[in-house]
């Protein structure tokens, strides 16, 4: 284990905790091969030519027999989501889907963002949904959960295949992403936003890219995202910026800058939210505070306590996004302010699904 954690450069985590589910805890050998479901293994750093940066990226097939997943909280602002893959690389610290991967029965550590499972069926079983009776055409929500463009997106290309099939059915989604590559598919997007039924935002947490290659440390550099705003825009794509999440203490103060540099390159709608850390992510933030930033440790803890209610995390809805108390007022306030003045007049655009169809042909090639 020691090993392990030597070896976790360019990684979020530093260590695996212990899943709350599990009672017995098994420790890998660090020399443990990668596969996938075709016994291959991949990882970006081989892309640029790099040595392993921590733990090589595994993939493994997810067995998914639906892929759109609903959800009725009243805070996320959508109902129908699609995520591609389980597990993130990208490897934010403060990522509130890390627990999620105990579910599967592997930690929200470093498994979170080395063990990712793959929906490779993903395309296939988006066309059957759509095809189904059942489904009222609504927007689809792009990384609800973990993101549809982190770096294993560009070599299998899930997502893509996706957008396909929703630019044939004619169906409105709405992309979040950290990642550039979001511009590849401008030529799908754009199809869609002519119909009032595409809108993708980048989300921004720093400008400061020595923060964010610790904070974030396979997503996208700043001015990368600013640049993937500045291209989505220019090909007639709404796009809004997400500062989020909002780290007291230690973001916060870049909330004016943030929203300034998107309106710049083009963002038309923004919005934010403030970090929160249910379950294991709470320990992972803290001990990654202790290790980058020991001078702010207990500054940006007590802040997010004063924001939620004494604890590091509330999860109750209607104030687990924004925080409750004085300094959320603040915080609401600096972002009302800093939007204003940027130009920037909405928060989000209604996507439109009246030119949804079921394409002549598609229930036979469900069969073929």
């Amino acid at each position: 284990m020691q090993a392990e954690r030597l070896m976790t450069a360019h990684r979020g985590a530093t260590e695996n905790p212990v899943n709350r589910f599990e009672k017995i805890q098994i420790e890998p050998d660090a020399d443990q091969p990668s596969f996938h479901s075709d016994s291959t293994s991949w990882n970006p750093d081989d892309e640029y030519g790099g040595r392993p940066q921590g733990p090589r990226t595994q993939f493994f097939k997810d067995h998914s027999q639906t892929v759109i997943t609903r959800n009725d909280s009243p805070d996320v602002g959508f109902t129908a989501s699609l995520n591609p893959y389980r597990g993130c690389e990208h490897g934010c610290i403060y990522c509130y889907a890390r627990p999620t991967h105990e579910y599967l029965g592997f930690s929200a550590g470093l498994d979170f963002e080395s063990k990712i499972m793959v929906k490779e069926d993903a395309p296939e079983l988006l066309r059957q949904e759509l095809m189904s009776p059942k489904w009222q055409p609504q927007v689809i929500f792009m990384s609800g959960v973990t993101d549809c463009y982190q770096p294993v997106e560009a070599k299998l290309k899930l997502t893509r295949r996706c957008l396909e099939v929703l630019v044939e059915f004619r169906n409105p989604v709405f992309i979040i992403t950290k990642n550039r590559l979001v511009t590849r598919d401008i030529d799908l997007l754009t199809e869609l936003a002519r119909l009032q039924a595409a809108e993708a935002w980048l989300s921004i947490t720093t400008l400061d890219p020595e923060l964010r290659k610790v904070m974030e440390p396979r997503t996208a550099p700043p001015a990368a995202r600013l640049a993937a705003i500045r291209e989505l825009a220019q090909a007639g794509i709404r796009v809004g910026v997400n500062v989020a999440p909002v780290i007291p203490g230690l973001t916060d103060h870049e909330m004016p800058a943030i929203l300034q540099a998107a309106a710049d390159a083009g963002a038309t709608a923004a919005g934010y939210t403030v970090v929160r850390l249910p379950y294991g992510v709470a320990p992972l933030f803290e001990k990654w505070l202790t290790t980058h930033f020991p001078d702010r440790r207990e500054k940006v803890l007590n802040r997010l306590r004063s924001l939620r209610g004494g604890k590091l995390n509330d999860s109750q809805w209607g104030t687990r996004m924004r925080g409750d108390g004085l300094f959320a007022d603040q915080i609401g306030q600096m972002f009302e302010v800093a939007r204003r003045k940027a130009g920037i007049q909405g928060h989000g655009g209604e996507l439109s699904a009246a030119a949804f169809r079921r394409p002549p042909g598609a229930q036979l090639a469900l069969f073929s």
